[in-house]
């Protein structure tokens, strides 16, 4: 059987979407998300209307944003993450979100070719703030191996 990640990462904006504050963000979205989609190991992202999540507001707080993403290892989307043009606009998340008082990234093993809901993704959020970080659901700073999953 073979393994991909996946991945989640919310975030709570700190205007509208079509505020000047979000501008630079939003008009970026395209770039980054092809980036993305031609990075080494890039498999699937979440989109909703148009050719990015931020149509969709799964939480009830409709300021908050959700990207999902799915890679063929957790170096992958490591590189991607860190080591990319995406890096510069990681480095300026507070100019357009709040701090998140609950997890806001969450990564876990997937069968190849399963695609995660929202749902599920949501879930693995909330076990890493009830339960911290497990094979079940973790963080770039504290991994897991499939090896660790598929043991528990």
């Amino acid at each position: 059987m073979t393994y991909h990640i996946a991945q989640i990462n919310i975030a709570r904006m700190i205007a509208p979407l079509d505020s000047p504050i979000m501008r630079d963000f939003v008009d970026n979205l395209g770039r980054i998300n092809a980036l993305a989609e031609t990075a080494h190991g890039f498999v699937w992202r979440l989109k909703g209307d148009g050719n990015d999540a931020t149509s969709l507001r799964p939480y009830e707080d409709e300021r908050i944003i959700v990207n999902m993403s799915v890679w063929e290892s957790v170096d992958a989307l490591f590189q991607y993450a860190y080591y990319s043009d995406h890096t510069d606009f990681f480095r300026r998340r507070k100019e357009w979100f709040h701090k998140m008082d609950t997890p806001a990234i969450a990564l876990w093993w997937i069968d190849a070719g399963h695609i995660p809901t929202v749902d599920e993704a949501k879930e693995k959020l909330a076990l890493i703030e009830q339960h911290g970080v497990t094979p079940a659901a973790f963080t770039f700073k504290q991994r897991f191996t499939v090896e660790e999953m598929l043991a528990v």
